[in-house]
């Protein structure tokens, strides 16, 4: 049994919008994991810092942190 063009219509709706629900949700759960990754990254870089003599510290950078982040996802992801 075929559906009318209306029903058609209103499932085609609502399959936008649960695929539009879909991509947020994973849009989000992408910024999450990104956030958790930046925040462990920095906790590695402040304990590798803190672990030097003090003739050797540096100050830890955005870009040191951002670098060491995205060398985390792609492992995380491979």
């Amino acid at each position: 049994m075929a559906l009318t063009a209306e029903q058609q219509a209103i499932v085609d709706q609502q399959i936008a919008v649960e695929d539009n629900r879909a991509a947020h949700q994973a849009s989000e759960e992408a910024k999450r994991a990104k956030i958790d990754m930046i925040r462990t990254a920095k906790e590695i870089l402040v304990e590798n810092r803190r672990t030097q003599a003090a003739a050797e510290a540096t100050d830890i950078t955005a870009s040191q942190i951002t670098s060491l982040a995205s060398d985390l996802i792609s492992f995380v992801n491979s």
